[in-house]
């Protein structure tokens, strides 16, 4: 899920931390770019970052910064954190799943199974495939892009009364039908949390059950993700974990607001999900190497269309392809959500993988860390 927040710039007791270097376990040396790139991240105004990565000479973890700006506390290797918009890979595959069993196909349309909610405005649900929603060809318009959902849930005012407020999905999908499609199914292509707010919904239609359960029963469990859950309307964050900070502004200046506690029934399954690195790791790594779907649907996963204004990157069904500046491709995805920015990323082999976050919304370059990890200078 992408979030407008932004937060505040370094204090002096992030600045101290930053300056006494990372904490990292591991041969050290093989990720020495990674590690200044998450300092430098550090210096741009984060708090803290948490990063694992694993390659054939085994895990690697490092942290720099603060997880706690009140106590000093360092961020740990071991944190949980909100992964936002990475969960739309763990949606993806639980619909790739059904695909394979032949309870659906990407080619059904959204009004097939959730008729009559897309409906409205220009929005046609008998024109919007599950693939469209899964690559981000819908055209449907992104609810987090709503004025008053932006104010309500993104702007300090508003985020300090409602944080803890429970939207259902269908009241986020409602928000977003209330605005015209920004183009015709599949004519282009632009991000939109709607999407994979109804592909969670096709899930609990297709199965009888919520994305939650689907996921915690094919993905969470069979791989034995303990750090990894999905909320629901839980508020807070399981342990061990750092404090996550926002500016609840336009702007990068002014006070930071410690949002750790929140509803993320605001983001659903476009961006509810919690995890750590490692798991993460795990995660994308068994799903590059055919562990989690059969061959035709990685493949369908894999099939990608551009993505506007980022020439380097195009979309597959729930999952960034990515060249680097190196020549390297890596697939993963990006996640954003209330003091909280996270990537995870591994080689089309699954074999080096990488996960991180930063525990701030307000600045720092994700691109630059991932660039560090697979094209070390």
């Amino acid at each position: 899920m992408a979030v407008r927040t932004e937060v505040a710039g370094l204090t002096a007791l992030a600045l101290a931390a930053a300056l006494a270097g990372p904490a990292s376990a591991g041969p050290a040396a093989d990720h020495a770019a990674t590690v200044r790139a998450m300092e430098a991240a550090v210096r741009s105004g984060v708090p803290g970052v948490t990063a694992t990565a694993g390659d054939r000479r085994g895990a690697w973890s490092a942290t720099t910064g603060v997880g706690d700006l009140r106590t000093g506390e360092p961020r740990g290797g071991s944190d949980r954190y909100r992964v936002g918009s990475i969960t739309k890979t763990f949606v993806s595959t639980v619909l790739l799943q059904l695909e394979a069993e032949g309870r659906l196909s990407l080619d059904d349309t959204v009004d097939r199974w959730l008729p009559g909610l897309v409906r409205g405005h220009g929005n046609d649900g008998r024109k919007v495939t599950v693939r469209r929603l899964l690559n981000h060809t819908s055209g449907i318009f992104d609810y987090t892009e709503d004025e008053d959902f932006v104010r309500t849930y993104f702007l300090k005012d508003g985020f300090l009364r409602h944080r803890y407020d429970t939207r259902s999905p269908a009241e986020l999908v409602a928000i977003a039908t209330a605005h015209p499609p920004v183009f015709a199914p599949g004519a282009s292509w632009s991000y939109s949390n709607t999407n994979y707010v109804l592909a969670g919904m096709v899930i609990g239609k297709v199965t009888g059950h919520s994305y939650a359960t689907e996921i915690e029963r094919r993905v969470i469990a069979p791989l034995g993700l303990r750090a990894t859950s999905v909320p629901g309307t839980r508020t807070t964050l399981p342990r061990p974990s750092s404090r996550a900070y926002s500016k609840l502004a336009a702007t990068t200046t002014g006070p930071t607001y410690d949002v750790t506690t929140l509803n993320p029934s605001l983001a659903s399954s476009a961006g509810g999900m919690i995890s750590d690195s490692s798991d993460l790791n795990r995660f994308y790594s068994a799903l590059l190497r055919g562990g989690l779907l059969p061959p035709a649907q990685l493949k369908e996963m894999k099939t990608t269309v551009a993505v506007e204004g980022i020439p380097n990157a195009r979309y597959g069904l729930g999952l960034i392809d990515r060249t680097l500046g190196c020549g390297v491709h890596v697939w993963g995805h990006d996640g954003g959500i209330h003091g909280s920015t996270s990537s995870a990323t591994t080689t089309a082999d699954g074999r080096h993988s990488l996960a991180f976050n930063f525990n701030g919304d307000w600045s720092g370059d994700g691109d630059a860390v991932i660039d560090a990890e697979y094209c070390p200078q």
